[in-house]
């Protein structure tokens, strides 16, 4: 009987560690919590970014961070909308704010919610999104918390970063339809609302709304627990080590879709064009409804997108 006993626990002790690793996010130190960083506002290796507009900025804002609007890291005056601008601009944009290459970035919004993982996806992009993360709850749990907020500008001093770029996270539209057309290791993933997939998605892609990663949305954008996201990834035929294409309609929604794949260890990359380039730019064909292909194969039901 005492080796039974001995035995099962044993089994437990091997077992447990192994469940909470697969519960546990693969990159915690990618989101950050209030608590941290109210202990952390004072160290000089940390960046605090508040994305949004000057005006919601001057409102109010997290004592010491630092403005950084969507003109910063998005070329809006791309014919596909919001796509990166030169590496070379991205590093100008981010060093103006303080960051070098020991800097930990901790990114916040309030504007709509995806725009901080845009601003991540953005820092990975050139390299540093291993020392960047996003403050979980943003500045909406900040100020539930009744936390201090400054409206005091900072005006930061250069910094100085090293250019690392990653082209591999950013899917170009050639090699979205390689994926679109095969059953393999790869999977798309729409980010975008169920009545947007259900209107015309691209072929094979699965469906994960990104407002079903948080407790509310934009609300209230705290992340639900890793073993909730995995369930979630795992409901709509994402398979664990499965590389992951995220994609919405500008690339704002996949920013944040990326952002959480990532987290959960998945090898993920961003369409950047989207569905404004798959479909108004390149015309090329949606499926309709809530299967990820054709009910009744090959390209039978799709469809062009209205103008």
């Amino acid at each position: 009987m005492i080796r039974k006993i001995r035995f099962a626990l044993t089994i437990v002790a091997i077992a447990f560690p192994m469940l909470v690793l697969a519960q546990a996010a693969a990159h915690p130190e990618m989101v950050v919590s209030t608590e941290w960083l109210a202990q952390h506002l004072n160290d000089p290796k940390v960046v605090v970014l508040h994305v949004g507009s000057k005006q919601d900025y001057d409102t109010g804002h997290i004592p010491g961070a630092r403005l950084l609007s969507a003109e910063d890291f998005i070329d809006k005056s791309s014919p596909l909308q919001t796509e990166l601008p030169s590496a070379e601009q991205l590093k100008d944009a981010f060093e103006k704010l303080g960051v070098s290459d020991d800097t930990r970035v901790v990114l916040y919004t309030t504007a709509w919610y995806p725009a901080a993982g845009r601003a991540y996806f953005t820092l990975d992009f050139i390299g540093h999104g291993n020392h960047t993360s996003l403050l979980d709850g943003s500045l909406n749990r900040w100020r539930a918390e009744k936390r201090e907020i400054s409206t005091t500008p900072v005006v930061a001093k250069k910094g100085d970063l090293t250019l690392r770029v990653h082209p591999e996270v950013r899917e170009l539209v050639e090699a979205v339809k390689k994926v679109s057309q095969t059953d393999g290791s790869a999977m798309l993933v729409d980010s975008r609302p169920e009545s947007r997939y259900k209107d015309g998605h691209i072929s094979g892609a699965s469906h994960v709304f990104w407002e079903e990663t948080t407790v509310n949305g934009t609300k209230d954008p705290t992340l639900l627990p890793p073993d909730k996201l995995r369930a979630l990834f795992v409901s709509r035929g994402i398979k664990p080590g499965q590389k992951l294409v995220t994609y919405c309609e500008v690339g704002l929604q996949a920013s944040h879709m990326y952002f959480i794949a990532k987290y959960l260890g998945y090898n993920a990359s961003m369409f950047d064009g989207s569905i404004h380039q798959w479909s108004h730019t390149e015309m090329l064909p949606l499926v309709p409804g809530t299967s990820p292909r054709c009910p009744e194969g090959g390209n039978s039901c799709e469809i062009h997108e209205k103008m």
